[in-house]
């Protein structure tokens, strides 16, 4: 796939969060670490989808206004729209796994582009709760593009996903 136009869009969240039953500081989000590995692994263009409005701090906090968006189907404001987007045909699309399915966020950038005729690549970080029900999510709101399989990585795993993303995107060729 790296030899189409392809960008990797992604929802990543640093700071404290939960990792194997513990709330962990960490300097960047598991999201954006596996979005990078697979830049490398693709060449892809990488944008980071991000809200106007930060989560709090607080790792709990962040979970109860997530739960919250989600319950009021919220569409959060985004700080940046991706430039060109017709010109790209493959898009991995990667964010944590919270409650159930993707931030609110990767909602609202979904519903920001017309994907049809791109292939939407998947892939999640999660600590237990693998992809959920985000493939679901995406063919629903993105019904005209083609949605591959998606690879959901646990959190705890990501320095040795080297080997697992690799057979992934040879998968999606």
């Amino acid at each position: 796939m790296a030899k189409t136009k392809s960008l990797i869009a992604y929802y990543s969240r640093k700071g404290e969060n939960y990792v194997e039953g513990n709330i962990v500081y960490l300097p960047v989000g598991n999201t954006e670490v596996i979005a990078k590995k697979i830049q490398k692994l693709t060449g892809s263009d990488l944008f980071q989808i991000d809200t106007v409005e930060a989560y709090p701090d607080d790792y709990t906090e962040t979970t109860r206004v997530a739960q919250n968006e989600k319950r009021k189907n919220a569409r959060p404001k985004l700080t940046e729209v991706v430039d060109e987007m017709n010109d790209y045909e493959v898009i991995y699309l990667g964010y944590p796994n919270w409650w159930g399915t993707f931030p609110m966020a990767v909602f609202t950038f979904l519903e920001s582009y017309d994907f049809s005729g791109k292939t939407i690549v998947p892939f999640c970080t999660h600590e237990g709760s693998g992809m959920g029900d985000s493939e679901r999510d995406i063919k629903k709101l993105c019904s005209e593009a083609k949605v591959l399989s998606g690879i959901a990585i646990k959190g705890s795993r990501i320095s040795t996903a080297d080997k697992d993303l690799a057979n992934w995107l040879k998968k999606q060729e």
